[in-house]
């Protein structure tokens, strides 16, 4: 009885590594929330942010298993006074270290899944990219207790944290197919990019099959049950055949570009098709400034969203917009945007154009479809509120430049739809240019 208590004893300190289990959490949470700072763009993103944080908590998870092999193989000895199986022991310490290192896996998975659902991304969920970051980090578990187990030394708990630390940080995104092996090294995806649909299920079986070929070969070891060479040999099976599907892409982890949602009357409107929910809302906000400027050099029949690493304008008829989710407003950024690439920013920004940026904003009112236009500029000006970038270039205007503003305003606010849009068909340059007059307005 006395030898049964010093066995339940011992296997009750398998309890202490459940304390690491927050410091794996904090690590994968900053790994991921570092891939994340430019913005996860989609669920595809969030697939790499889980990546990023097996990369970091592998190794920990690898270090923390060493230790604990190499702690309970010093008392080793007392599980021989039991009738258990030999692989009883070591198998318990697999099991509760997976959990202890899953249960922080999901802690970060939560933070990456809760910041994509809550800033509707689009994409389609990979969830067998969340399997396969789950059982990448078993696998680091299994290498580093194993290791422990083989060579039970205090430098071994080292070596496991820096060999697969190495593993993960001498890998660059792109070039060879290594790169892809688990814990993969892939770059954040630009909205209209999307992982190979066969990735995360070569990874996944890459890992799975190689972590239950290790287990197994150990059970085999300390066992001597030839039956389980059955499953060794299937589980090498399965390696070798990940690993011949991850090294045919040849470190391609991004096939090719998403295509689009369109909406074809009267704009054809083309999105993300996560984000097809925008169609009636952008072709309400659209239309009318499509029709504002259809009789100038920035006419516009197609508007088609594009990655933020390109830039938004028009070019050849087509309007080139960013749009990144469905947040209250995200109609009324568009049209700014399509407006903000109209204007020569060079010939706006000169100091003697302060007057052709006012007359500029009152136009700009009429072309986002606002109810009523700027009000004419005092000597003192005291902005409101809601009219702080209109009031703010107004100010700008001298004393003996109110009047003309003033009257100009008056004119352009008299006129019918029909008269404005033959005024800005003539006087687009200087509208682009902000290099409009009072003279422009008679």
């Amino acid at each position: 009885m006395s030898e049964l208590g010093r066995v339940l004893r011992l296997d009750a300190r398998r309890a202490a590594p459940l304390v690491a289990v927050p410091a794996l959490a904090v690590a994968g949470v900053a790994a991921a929330w570092r891939t994340m700072m430019p913005g996860v763009d989609g669920w595809d993103n969030a697939v790499v942010a889980l990546m990023a944080s097996v990369r970091w908590m592998g190794p920990l998870a690898a270090a923390l298993a060493a230790w604990l092999a190499v702690r309970e193989h010093r008392l080793g000895y007392l599980r021989g006074l039991t009738a258990r199986s030999p692989a009883t022991g070591p198998l318990l310490d697999l099991l509760l270290l997976t959990h202890a290192a899953l249960l922080a896996y999901g802690m970060a998975a939560m933070v990456v899944i809760g910041e994509t659902v809550l800033t509707q991304r689009p994409g389609t969920a990979h969830p067998l990219g969340l399997l396969a970051g789950a059982v990448t980090l078993t696998l680091h578990v299994v290498v580093g207790y194993l290791a422990g187990r083989l060579a039970p030394h205090t430098l071994t708990v080292a070596a496991a944290g820096v060999v697969t630390g190495l593993w993960a940080a001498l890998r660059g995104p792109g070039g060879s197919w290594l790169n892809l092996v688990p814990p993969a090294t892939v770059d954040r995806l630009e909205p209209f990019t999307t992982l190979r649909p066969g990735l995360p299920a070569d990874q996944l079986l890459w890992a799975a099959s190689l972590t239950t070929a290790l287990v197994t070969g150990y059970v085999l070891v300390l066992t001597r049950h030839r039956p389980l060479l059955v499953p060794l040999v299937c589980a090498l099976a399965l390696t070798s055949l990940g690993t011949h599907r991850l090294s045919a892409q040849q470190g391609a982890a991004v096939p090719a570009q998403v295509g689009h949602v369109c909406r074809q009357w009267p704009l054809m409107i083309c999105v993300h098709p996560a984000l097809d929910a925008a169609l009636p809302v952008l072709e309400t906000a659209l239309t009318p400034l499509a029709a504002r400027l259809s009789t100038t050099p920035a006419a516009f029949t197609r508007v088609m969203q594009r990655p933020d690493s390109e830039p938004a304008g028009i070019r050849g008829g087509v309007a080139f917009v960013h749009l990144t989710s469905l947040t209250p407003g995200f109609e009324g950024q568009v049209v700014r945007q399509i407006q903000a690439t109209v204007a020569d920013p060079r010939s706006c920004a000169r100091p003697r154009h302060p007057s052709g940026r006012a007359y500029r904003t009152m136009v700009d009112v009429w072309l986002r479809g606002e109810e009523a236009p700027p009000a004419a500029p005092s000597s003192s000006p005291k902005p409101a509120t809601g009219n702080l970038e209109r009031a703010s270039v107004a100010a700008s205007i001298r004393a003996p430049a109110v009047r003309g503003f003033a009257l100009a305003s008056q004119r352009f606010a008299g006129w019918d739809e029909n008269r404005r849009r033959a005024w800005l068909a003539a006087h687009y340059e200087e509208y682009r240019s902000c290099s409009l007059a009072p003279r422009h307005f008679r």
